[in-house]
């Protein structure tokens, strides 16, 4: 099927949309089949919400790593139900929000929609509704801080005052509480510094332009996998990233491409940053790193391998001075689009060693490891997501 062929079944004014944004109908083969099989659902109206969000969590582009008349096809095709709903409905599918709002501000989608005002005027996303992140507040009041940093550091011994407490002592429970946070802050303030520099470094450094640095990169260690029993493109990975809280559970899209048996008793690389996503009913709390051939996913996709003897939670990073010694962020905030502004980036060089390449310097920065480089088993001008 070629790609007039699919734009000539699409409807004003999304073909117009299409048309006008002159993006690109693929750089391979594999990748122009990809965009009009992508576009031919869109005009047959196969294109579900749910199998979408399934597809787009570990991608910026639904075709690849770049912009595709897939992708503005997509777009123009969403854009009737993202400008009716709700503003807390936007984030019960939070990966095609994410996507929807990364294709509409593309310069070449954002020229092509105002060419056809009013068709397609920009959605806002109300970030007062999406969910709570799972994680402490920024900068809560004095008085909250002091009593998160008593939990934090002693839990146990808040938990025995609570137990202990009999009614004589209710005239001094102000008195007790005070005392209990002002010397948990005195004695967390050494332990936070040694335990959590990254926390403090991350927001600080969140409202900087995005740098690679802020992508939190761990070793991880498959020690679990089963396929999804609700999807049957998905596995259901348990890796332990050498956390005290037990393995992490990670849903990951590549049954079609890589064998079970191959997951099992893996060592790959993890980003562990990520906002939590919801997979068709499993929650994932972070992304394996896997590279895709130059030709498309029909070429194959494999994980990138970390050095041999590398353990679950060591750190991998960019090379670099202004990257080596710099702390990830906690979390990355989805409105800022930190890893899709740095994924295209993403490549293997001639040597399959992983890397990022600055796309203003053209300097390489290779990902590693304190012992050594990760790379892609077979692949050369890979892209990694």
């Amino acid at each position: 099927m070629s790609y007039e062929y699919s734009i000539s079944k699409l409807t004003s004014p999304l073909k117009d949309l299409v048309v006008t944004s002159q993006a690109d109908v693929g750089k391979t083969e594999a990748d122009k089949a990809e965009v009009a099989q992508w576009i031919e659902k869109v005009a047959e109206g196969e294109v579900a919400l749910p199998d979408l969000e399934t597809q787009l969590i570990p991608r910026t582009y639904i075709v690849s790593n770049y912009l595709t008349a897939a992708d503005v096809a997509l777009y123009g095709a969403l854009h009737p139900v993202f400008s009716q709903l709700q503003p807390a409905q936007h984030y019960s599918t939070p990966a095609v929000t994410r996507y929807f709002d990364h294709i509409q501000t593309r310069p070449s989608v954002l020229a092509a929609a105002s060419a056809l005002s009013p068709a397609f005027p920009s959605v806002s996303f109300d970030l007062a509704s999406a969910p709570p992140i799972e994680r402490k507040a920024d900068a809560p009041k004095k008085k909250e801080k002091a009593a998160a940093v008593a939990e934090h550091v002693e839990p146990t011994a808040v938990a025995a005052s609570k137990e202990d407490k009999s009614p004589e002592d209710k005239p001094k429970e102000k008195k007790e509480k005070k005392k209990d946070a002002a010397a948990a802050d005195n004695g967390g303030k050494k332990k936070e510094k040694a335990t959590a520099p990254a926390s403090s470094k991350a927001v600080a450094e969140d409202a900087g332009e995005p740098v690679p640095s802020m992508i939190d990169m761990r070793i991880g260690h498959i020690v679990d996998v089963k396929k999804h029993p609700e999807a049957d493109s998905l596995y259901i990975e348990q890796i332990d990233l050498g956390e005290e809280t037990g393995p992490r559970t990670v849903v990951s899209g590549l049954v079609n491409y890589i064998p079970i048996e191959e997951m099992r008793d893996k060592y790959l690389v993890c980003i562990c940053n990520l906002k939590p996503a919801n997979m068709r009913g499993v929650k994932s709390f972070a992304m394996v790193l896997a590279a895709t051939s130059k030709d498309g996913k029909d070429g194959g996709i494999e994980l990138i391998q970390p050095p041999p003897g590398s353990k679950p939670g060591e750190r991998v990073y960019f090379e670099g001075p202004d990257y080596e010694n710099a702390q990830p962020l906690t979390q990355m905030n989805p409105k800022k689009k930190i890893f899709e502004t740095i994924q295209p980036g993403f490549t293997t060089l001639d040597t399959k060693e992983a890397a990022w390449i600055n796309p203003v310097t053209k300097s390489v920065h290779r990902i590693r490891t304190k012992d050594g480089i990760c790379v892609a088993p077979n692949f050369v001008g890979a892209s990694l997501s």
